[in-house]
């Protein structure tokens, strides 16, 4: 079976802030329903990269490509256009408003200049459902909630507006061990209705059996882009500190 197009690439992307050098001819590509976990150290570019991507910063040099046509990406409305949402460990929600407020921000249904609060929320309940994401009462406030239903309400928020190319900045982190499990069921879910996930996380036993592959930067520059059981958990971290691609790693993907 012949490989799907990449649904992002971003290459050969430089970026400095004066005489730093944050990113250096970085390269990354997604594709339909898979995960790509991004590795590196803190100050490795990742964050760079990724706020490229998602309209926050933009690049001293090199392109973006969505679907195979370079895409313009000069502010967070521009990638969010393109089917890119980005879900930061901070989760942009506001406590004191239920689920359908919050999936809804900045996009609300109004009608003659009143919101129309049944229709945002029979919108959320078919956007949660959708995804399989079971909430007691849409009614409640989301600073009563656990951690893992406020981080499914951000990523049914993305889905619900046509996210294609989803962004998780360390998404279980802040998370217990049942509540990894369904924010990680959930992305599951997303890569059976082909939207492509840049998982970003630090926790490498994680990043080793959820990830279909792998990139790893190091002083803003790429040591490897390959299938994450192409290496052993050993080998990643070993990469991830040295910078260095380890020797099996002669036959990464192009």
């Amino acid at each position: 079976m012949a490989k799907p197009d990449p649904l992002v690439e971003m290459r050969h992307i430089s970026r400095n802030f004066g005489g730093l050098q944050a990113l250096s001819n970085a390269n990354l590509e997604v594709y339909p329903g898979e995960v790509l976990g991004l590795l590196g150290h803190n100050g490795a570019g990742k964050s760079t990269l990724i706020k490229i991507l998602a309209g926050a910063e933009t690049a001293s040099e090199g392109a973006i490509f969505i679907n195979g046509h370079e895409a313009h990406i000069n502010g967070p409305n521009d990638a969010r256009a393109y089917g890119i949402e980005t879900i930061y460990q901070e989760l942009a929600l506001c406590g004191n408003l239920d689920a359908p407020a919050n999936l809804y921000m900045g996009r609300e249904i109004s009608n003659w200049g009143f919101l129309n609060k049944k229709a945002m929320k029979e919108e959320t309940a078919k956007a949660l459902s959708r995804l399989n994401i079971r909430i007691k009462s849409l009614d409640t406030e989301v600073e009563t909630m656990s951690g893992g239903q406020r981080q499914a309400i951000s990523i049914g928020r993305a889905v619900h507006f046509n996210a294609k190319i989803l962004i998780m900045d360390e998404p279980t982190a802040a998370l217990g061990m049942e509540e990894s499990k369904m924010v990680m069921d959930l992305t599951v879910e997303l890569k059976k209705q082909g939207i492509g996930i840049i998982w970003i996380s630090h926790d490498i036993h994680e990043v080793y059996n959820f990830t279909d592959r792998i990139t790893i930067l190091h002083g803003g520059e790429n040591v490897v882009t390959a299938p994450t059981k192409d290496f052993t958990e050993d080998e990643i971290v070993s990469m991830i500190i040295s910078g260095r691609p380890v020797e099996r790693a002669a036959n990464e993907e192009a």
